[in-house]
């Protein structure tokens, strides 16, 4: 059955409209993305192909184009369109951070820690780069490594800082493995950046470790 012969009320984009975004199913979500079937397939046929295929919401949308673009009514435009989903709610995410105090917004950031890097299947280490009043400035990947390591140099990260003007620095990077626990290196890197930016005048206010939905200050646990 196409979309157009089911039940208004039955239709994704009809049903989101008259009930609210918060009332559609995943599959329902997936296919006012989608919009338009394929193939002999509706939108909503392609939509619970792909969550029947990748499990869930976060499986369809973190998939890479080439297991994507393998379901029967997905090609490359969907692919596109379905980043640009990602990108939107990421930087929505970011927003808060650029308007408040890093220290009165710490659970927005973590958010937003979380929809930047839990998804990577490698280590990834980055930077937030704030002002004087601890808003956020940018968010840079410094560097990429493998499943469980990434080599960091500090020296690095203090020319970073300066290019960005910024007067403090969070430090980030994932655990792919799901641990959120800091390693001994972990905490001998934080330190050693620490000494490298007082160099300079720039604070090292965090080290956020982000593995899968958790996120693990070493401020928090006195690692600093």
């Amino acid at each position: 059955m196409t979309l157009l012969r089911l039940p208004e009320q039955s239709r994704p984009r009809e049903k989101l409209l008259a009930q609210g975004v918060a009332q559609l199913s995943d599959t329902e979500l997936l296919a006012v993305l989608i919009r338009s079937g394929n193939q002999g397939l509706s939108a909503l046929d392609i939509a619970r192909c792909l969550l029947q295929t990748f499990g869930s919401l976060r499986g369809v949308m973190t998939a890479p184009k080439s297991h994507l673009c393998k379901v029967t009514g997905i090609g490359e435009t969907k692919f596109c369109e379905f980043q640009a989903a990602m990108e939107i709610c990421r930087r929505h995410l970011a927003e808060p951070l650029h308007e408040r105090s890093m220290f009165h917004s710490a659970e927005d950031a973590k958010l937003y820690l979380r929809a930047q890097l839990r998804d990577l299947n490698q280590e990834v280490f980055a930077l937030m780069l704030l002002n004087s009043q601890h808003h956020l400035l940018a968010f840079r990947k410094m560097f990429t490594g493998t499943i469980n390591a990434a080599a960091v140099y500090p020296r690095e990260l203090v020319k970073q800082a300066l290019a960005d003007n910024a007067a403090a620095v969070i430090l980030v990077h994932n655990h792919p493995s799901g641990n959120p626990k800091p390693s001994p290196a972990d905490i001998t890197l934080t330190r050693d950046v620490k000494k490298a930016m007082e160099l300079v005048d720039i604070q090292v206010l965090d080290h956020f470790i982000v593995a899968d939905n958790q996120v693990c200050s070493l401020a928090q646990q006195g690692l600093l």
